[in-house]
């Protein structure tokens, strides 16, 4: 049964998110700080959650398209959309990364809270555990969206991944670069024990 509920605010939305979803945390209010979104963008919340992303998106953009991999995610996202009042202009799936789009869909911007900690076969086979758990160099999730989301991206679109230095920031930024995409770091928040949440923007090479 799923587990009570708790509430979570970002300035004037509120967020319920039960024990199967993940918590927005200090990556999330990261990412929500640094959303920019204009009104004519189509786009993509990858690895929804609680639905923060998609909802705060929603406020700006034509339209969203919210995937979670976690059925409980998807169905807290959707209560979330409706609590917030953008549940007209949000479409949410079940999908594993891309794989419930359709090949021709096309996205202005597509964002990622990336499940990037290191971790072992064991962490992975919760829902709550595949909302972080990275495999064990923290790349596995990471590096198949770096490989996939290009095919999704409009040609003037970007691309923003959260990920942590623990997982290879530099990594990240020469993968993109295989896909044709100049990345750079857009902002980070310093954690304790040697950690800093990272915030990574993508373009196509013009």
């Amino acid at each position: 049964m799923p587990s009570q509920a708790k509430q979570v605010r970002f300035d004037s939305c509120v967020f319920e998110v039960c024990g199967e979803v993940y918590e927005p945390a200090e990556d999330s209010f990261l990412f929500a700080q640094n959303l920019k979104v204009k009104a004519s963008e189509r786009v993509l919340d990858v690895g929804t959650g609680s639905g923060i992303l998609a909802v705060l998106a929603a406020k700006k953009a034509e339209f969203v398209v919210a995937l979670d991999v976690n059925p409980f995610a998807v169905s807290c996202a959707q209560k979330n959309a409706q609590l917030n009042h953008v549940q007209k202009k949000i479409q949410f799936l079940q999908s594993d990364l891309f794989s419930a789009l359709s090949p021709n869909s096309v996205f202005d911007l597509i964002l990622f809270n990336a499940p990037y900690l290191p971790s072992e076969p064991r962490e992975e086979a919760s829902w709550i555990g595949r909302s972080w758990a990275g495999g064990a160099n923290g790349r596995v999730v990471v590096d198949k969206f770096i490989a996939q989301a290009p095919s999704y991206l409009a040609s003037s679109g970007r691309v923003l991944l959260m990920q942590s230095t623990l997982t290879g920031v530099e990594e990240t930024v020469r993968k993109f670069q295989m896909q044709n995409l100049a990345a750079k770091v857009v902002a980070e928040q310093r954690l304790p024990f040697f950690e800093t949440l990272t915030l990574i923007e993508a373009k196509r090479n013009l």
